[in-house]
């Protein structure tokens, strides 16, 4: 993945510098940047602040020049220009395809789920012009892309997912969308008794049989103005009381939750509904669901809590930071898993994770001359100055001082000095 967006970067920055170059290495190093900047919640912030003398973060002058930053920003890419207008005709996604195909293959190929896996929609923020920005009301920014992501409800692990680009040519006409969703998302993972949750979205009946077919079940809330309902779900009943009906291997069950509002849920792992005794009675199929239902909205809530995302005005890199955030919650859950005895925070394995990545090209950087052990006077000449003549500049900074009255000079405002020879001084 790494070497794909090297390539595409550097054949980006050769169409006006052509000796621009970027190395893997340094890749890692300004990645390491944006996962720092994310686990101090500096979405928000402007990225030069960080390299401030007074407010900045010593992380990141150590790591790369905020020029260089500024440059690998604006070069960054994920596809060839040159062929772009071709795939473009068959996929809106195109231009970051591969990177996002990549990092779901790894994903999948990385992690075996539990028992228990969540369908749902996940909205990216991003008001970037993009051709399938959709609006969301019901979200806590209304504007970005949206992503169907299945995930693993005990870990919150991203085990598949894609984005939502309209209208797909390529469903069958006699397939829902959610029904088509969900299978094209949990089709690396049936087969093995697992359960789907699913909200009433995606859930119907073709889908519950669907899945019966394949070894898998279904547990999710439905509409009730679904055709396939009987009409007896749609009356009201006493208030905390259930209503249970059976067909084959599904079971609906029709709870009574407030006096004007009911909750359908159809279920295909339950064959028997006990009831709890409480206050509320609640039905031992909602209190699945509720257990289940939160493994992608949790999943979300992570990902932004420290988010890389950063202000951008092209929408494949506002997908490149959801993959970073993605990839770096999957390596968090691979982490746990691998090492049991050691339960890490998610914020410090983050910034483990950006000094491990930045390390190898730390390794190949000569020290800088600012970490060189200076004593007495060259301590004092190596420190940052403002320039203080100030007629051909807009206050540089400087290590350089005027010879004979000793105040702080930049290379702009340096007078230049005739060459005279040994023979006329």
């Amino acid at each position: 993945m790494l070497e794909e967006i090297r390539d595409c970067t550097i054949a980006e920055a050769r169409r006006d510098r052509a000796t621009w170059d970027v190395s893997i290495m340094e890749l890692k190093a300004f990645i390491a940047l944006l996962y720092v900047r994310g686990a101090y919640c500096g979405k928000n912030i402007e990225m030069e602040s960080f390299w401030s003398e007074q407010w900045g973060n010593a992380f990141f002058n150590a790591t790369l020049s905020r020029n260089r930053f500024r440059e690998i920003m604006r070069y960054l890419r994920f596809d060839k220009k040159e062929t772009r207008r071709c795939r473009l005709t068959t996929d809106k996604f195109t231009h970051v395809r591969k990177v996002w195909d990549r990092f779901v293959e790894n994903s999948i190929a990385s992690y075996r789920p539990g028992s228990d896996i969540t369908v749902d929609e996940q909205l990216f923020p991003t008001k970037s012009r993009c051709p399938f920005t959709r609006y969301m009301p019901n979200k806590p920014d209304k504007f970005g892309i949206k992503f169907w992501l299945a995930a693993d409800v005990d870990s919150k692990y991203m085990l598949n997912g894609f984005p939502y680009l309209g209208k797909d040519a390529s469903r069958p006409a006699t397939q829902r969308l959610g029904e088509n969703v969900v299978l094209r998302l949990v089709e690396p993972f049936v087969g093995k008794g697992r359960n789907i949750t699913t909200d009433n979205f995606f859930t119907s009946l073709p889908l519950a049989k669907v899945l019966l077919a394949k070894n898998t079940s279904l547990v999710g809330t439905i509409k009730r103005n679904k055709r396939e309902l009987p009409p007896s779900v749609q009356g009201r009943s006493e208030l905390f009381s259930t209503k249970v009906l059976k067909s084959d291997k599904m079971v609906l069950s029709v709870y009574q939750c407030k006096p004007r509002r009911n909750v359908t849920i159809l279920s295909t792992q339950h064959q028997h509904v006990a009831i709890s005794t409480e206050k509320k009675k609640k039905p031992e199929t909602v209190e699945y669901y509720n257990h289940s239902k939160v493994g992608v909205d949790v999943l979300d809530q992570m990902a932004r809590q420290y988010s890389v995302k950063g202000g951008t005005r092209r929408w494949p890199v506002a997908v490149f930071y959801n993959v970073l955030d993605l990839a770096a919650i999957n390596a968090w859950v691979l982490y746990r898993s691998c090492m049991s005895q050691e339960n890490i925070p998610r914020r410090d394995f983050m910034l483990q994770l950006a000094h491990e990545l930045r390390a190898e090209w730390m390794a190949s950087k000569a020290p800088p001359l600012a970490d060189l052990p200076f004593s007495g006077a060259g301590a004092e000449e190596r420190r940052r100055m403002t320039c203080m003549v100030k007629a051909h500049c807009m206050q540089n900074k400087t290590f350089c001082k005027c010879v004979k009255c000793g105040d702080a000079v930049c290379g702009k405002c340096t007078a230049k000095v005739l060459s005279v020879c040994n023979n006329c001084v």
